[in-house]
C-alpha cells in the first residue's frame, strides 16, 4: 500500500476513481492533467495564471534540464520551485522518451543511453544512477526510473530484450534514490504485447515504488491499440497506488482512461496546439486560423470562464495569430490549459456524483466545431 496516495471514491459504473496524492509541496486531487514544462516552464503561461486555473502539479523535463541549464546549476539556485517561481507539486520525467525521440543519435547499452545534445552536439551517457542523481537535484516531489521508450512497430524480439533491460533499469533506479522526501514511480512497458505487460507489472510492484506509470503508448500505434493495451495493462495495476499514463493528451483519450482507471494524465498538446491556434471547447477543437473567423464577435466558448473567453473575440484571436504577435500564443494557451482542467474538474464531478450526466456530457467531446 503506497503511504502518499488514498482512493476516496470509487465510480460505481466504471473504474474510474477519486484520489488524493500527498508530495512534499502538497497536495493533488486526482484524476490531474499536468502541464509540460519542458525548459522550466510551462509554455507562454506565468505560474500566476497556472495557479489561479486550478493547475496542481507540473511535470518538468530532466533532459532538457540536464543539458541546459545544468541540473546543478539549479540546485545551486534553490532547486526546480524556486527557479521556475512554482511552489505546487512537480514531478520530473526521466528523459527517455525524450533520449527515443533522437534516433540515430543514441545508443542504448546496459549501462545507459549514449547520446549527442541537440544543442551542442556533445555527447553524453544517461545512466538509470544518473537520471535519478539529476532529479534529486531539481529536488522534483516525483521522480521517474529511466526506461526506454521503443517505437510502436518493434519486433518481438526487441521489445522482450528491452522491456527486460527497463526492469533492470528500474532496479538500479530504485537503489540510487537517496532523497527520503521524493517519490518515484516505476515504468510499465512492454509495447503491444500483453504477456510482455503483464510480466513488467509483475516484476514492477514487487519493487516498492510509490506509484506506477504506463509508458510506450501514443507513440503511433493507433486509438484502438492505445486503448486496448492501456486498459489492458491498467487492470494489472494495485488500486493502492496512482497509475499515470504517459504523454496521452487527446480529451477523449484522457476521459476514456480516466474511465479505465488511470489518475494522473501529461502532454503538451493542449500548448503545442494553442501555438498553432487549435483551440478546445467542450463542441470540439477550433482552428483560429481560418478566415471565417476574422469577423466574429463571439468568445471562444461562450461556457468558458478563462480571462481570454470573458475579454477576447474570435476576430480578435485571429488577427492576432495571423499577425505573429506573442500574445496570441498567451491567450490560446490560456484558454486551452484552462480547458483541460475544467476537464479534469468534471471527471472528478462525475465521480463524485454518479447520478449526474457528466459522463454523457464528456462522452460528446467532438473533435471539431
Amino acid at each position: 500500500m503506497s503511504s502518499h496516495f488514498t482512493v476516496i471514491r470509487k465510480d460505481p459504473d466504471t473504474n474510474a476513481r477519486l484520489g488524493r496524492l500527498v508530495t512534499a509541496h502538497g497536495a493533488v486531487e486526482t484524476p490531474c492533467f499536468m502541464p509540460v514544462g519542458t525548459q522550466g516552464t510551462v509554455k507562454a503561461m506565468l505560474p500566476r495564471d497556472l495557479r489561479e486555473m486550478g493547475c496542481q502539479i507540473l511535470l518538468g523535463n530532466t533532459y532538457h534540464l540536464y543539458l541546459r541549464p545544468g541540473h546543478e546549476l539549479i540546485r545551486q539556485l534553490g532547486g526546480l520551485h524556486r527557479f521556475m517561481g512554482w511552489d505546487g507539486p512537480i514531478l520530473t520525467d526521466s528523459g527517455g522518451f525524450q533520449v527515443f525521440s533522437l534516433g540515430a543519435t543514441r545508443k542504448i547499452t546496459e549501462e545507459g543511453v549514449r547520446f549527442q545534445s541537440h544543442l551542442d552536439g556533445a555527447t553524453h551517457l544517461l545512466t538509470p544512477d544518473k537520471a535519478i542523481a539529476i532529479q534529486e537535484a531539481l529536488d522534483s516531489d516525483i521522480a521517474m526510473v529511466l526506461d526506454e521508450c521503443i517505437p510502436h512497430d518493434a519486433p518481438r524480439d526487441y521489445v522482450h530484450a528491452s522491456t527486460a533491460r527497463t526492469i533492470r533499469w528500474a532496479e538500479r533506479s530504485f537503489r540510487a534514490r537517496s532523497a527520503p522526501g521524493q517519490l518515484m514511480f516505476g515504468i510499465i512497458q512492454g509495447g503491444l504485447f500483453r504477456d510482455l505487460r503483464r510480466w513488467c507489472v509483475d516484476a514492477m510492484t514487487r519493487m516498492a515504488f510509490d506509484g506506477f506509470a504506463v509508458g510506450g503508448l501514443g507513440v503511433g500505434e493507433g486509438e484502438e491499440k492505445l486503448h486496448a493495451i492501456g486498459n489492458f495493462t491498467v487492470e494489472l495495476l494495485p488500486e493502492t497506488h496512482p497509475r499515470y499514463l504517459m504523454g496521452v493528451g487527446r480529451p477523449q483519450d484522457i476521459v476514456s482512461a480516466v474511465r479505465a482507471g488511470y489518475d494522473m494524465f501529461d502532454c503538451v498538446i493542449p500548448t503545442r496546439n494553442a501555438r498553432n491556434g487549435t483551440l478546445f471547447t467542450f463542441q470540439g477543437r477550433l482552428n483560429i486560423k481560418r478566415a471565417e473567423f476574422g469577423g466574429d464577435p463571439r468568445p471562444l466558448d461562450e461556457a468558458c470562464g478563462c480571462y481570454c473567453c470573458r475579454n477576447f473575440s474570435r476576430g480578435y484571436l485571429r488577427h492576432l495569430y495571423m499577425a505573429g504577435e506573442i500574445l496570441s500564443s498567451q491567450l490560446n494557451s490560456l484558454h486551452n490549459l484552462y480547458f483541460y482542467h475544467r476537464l479534469m474538474d468534471k471527471c472528478r464531478e462525475a465521480i463524485r456524483d454518479p447520478r449526474s450526466e457528466t459522463w454523457t456530457e464528456l462522452g460528446k467531446i467532438g473533435d471539431s466545431v
